[in-house]
């Protein structure tokens, strides 16, 4: 029984389509920067291109003295590749651009401090690309490289579409 609903689920798995929508959760990779969360919404404008939103949060601790904290929110575009390569709907294939602004704060013994001057903070413009898979009509699993966050290096995490 277990398998049949399992068959039944990967049979009706579809990526986002125009006029849906989906939430990314994730857990990234930063170097330095401990372990960052993120998460986002996605919205499809066409089958093969999506624009969403997306905020970030980490925070580390340097030499027991320091703690630093970072925060992004930003903006993306991506194309879905599956259409132009007819790879099955149960898969998602992606690329895009994100534009972020990306905070940072410092804390030195429980006061302010800011290494940088406050220049460390900003706008940032990067590039993404990544890839998902649908097991269920709605529940999927992805993973992404690059992006304009601390998170750039990578992140994976779960997404669901409604």
């Amino acid at each position: 029984m277990l398998g049949m609903i399992s068959l039944f689920g990967s049979i009706n798995a579809q990526r986002l389509q125009k006029g849906e929508a989906q939430i990314n959760a994730d857990i990234g990779v930063a170097n330095g920067w401990g372990l960052p969360i993120s998460a986002g919404v996605d919205y499809a404008i066409h089958n093969d291109i999506t624009v969403g939103i997306e905020g970030s949060y980490a925070t580390e601790n340097y030499y027991g003295d320091i703690k630093g904290r970072w925060f992004g929110a930003g903006i993306n575009g991506n194309y879905h590749f599956n259409t132009l390569l007819k790879i099955p709907n149960k898969w998602d294939f992606y690329a895009g651009a994100t534009l972020a602004y990306n905070s940072f704060s410092y804390k030195y013994k429980g006061s302010d401090y800011d290494y940088y001057d406050g220049k460390s903070s900003g706008i940032g413009f990067a590039g993404q690309v990544g890839g998902r898979y649908f097991f269920t009509k709605n529940l999927a699993v992805h993973v992404e490289l690059g992006g304009g966050s601390v998170a750039s290096g990578g992140k994976g995490g779960v997404t669901y579409k409604f």
